[in-house]
């Protein structure tokens, strides 16, 4: 089956360089240039919504989450298109079906990867929470909604948006496996873990240490951005 997924439409390699250019731009800078502010050497020097807050205030840091939760969903979202679109020869609606969960899967790693190592800031960007997000919400809806659940409840009780990112995305593989019940999709869960973990590396160490940044802070900030 994973053979006939990979050869399901040859087209659809052509996306991935797509979603990894759309997950670069960095809308953050794009927001906070007319203000003066460059988000690399300010507060937590991230180039994500948070940051953007903390440096620039709410309008910036709205459109900067809007536009990086698009710059994720817009590509996954064209990925089920066009295999929609598609008739196979063979496979039915079985083959539709994990085409979606591979080809849109690995759209949405790439558009968050894009993020994170941005082509347009030498390979650096933010941690890909947003983006992912939106990764998500074109990808798997409901469990979209409930990353988004555990994030708002976490990030109530804790004031750090960065533990609850680690939190809502630990979680991600779990629902994948009790909701949606599709290896594919369980295996992109854990990639997607792994990957946004590891973007915080240094927020799980300032968090051991306390020395973790809460949000709406405008002092010492060197949380998630």
């Amino acid at each position: 089956m994973m053979a006939s997924v990979l050869t399901f439409y040859p087209q659809l390699y052509i996306l991935l360089p797509i979603a990894f250019l759309s997950g670069s731009i960095p809308f953050g800078l794009v927001f906070t240039k007319s203000k003066g502010i460059d988000l690399r050497s300010a507060g937590s020097k991230n180039i994500g919504a948070t940051n953007v807050l903390r440096t620039a205030g709410k309008g910036p840091a709205l459109l900067t989450l809007l536009c990086d939760i698009l710059k994720g969903a817009v590509p996954v979202i064209l990925c089920n298109y066009i295999i929609a679109s598609i008739t196979p020869a063979e496979g039915g609606t079985a083959l539709i079906s994990n085409a979606k969960d591979f080809w849109g899967g690995l759209t949405g790693l790439a558009a968050v990867s894009g993020h994170i190592f941005s082509i347009f800031l030498s390979f650096k960007g933010g941690k890909g929470v947003a983006t992912g997000l939106g990764v998500l919400a074109a990808y798997s809806p409901l469990s979209a909604g409930l990353i988004l659940l555990i994030w708002i409840s976490v990030a109530v009780f804790t004031k750090y948006s960065s533990l609850a990112a680690i939190t809502a995305v630990s979680a991600l593989p779990v629902i994948f496996a009790f909701m949606d019940f599709s290896k594919i999709k369980i295996v992109f869960g854990i990639l997607f873990a792994v990957l946004i973990i590891f973007r915080h590396k240094e927020n799980i160490k300032r968090l051991i240490e306390g020395k973790e940044s809460k949000i709406g802070d405008k002092k010492g900030v060197r949380g998630k951005g």
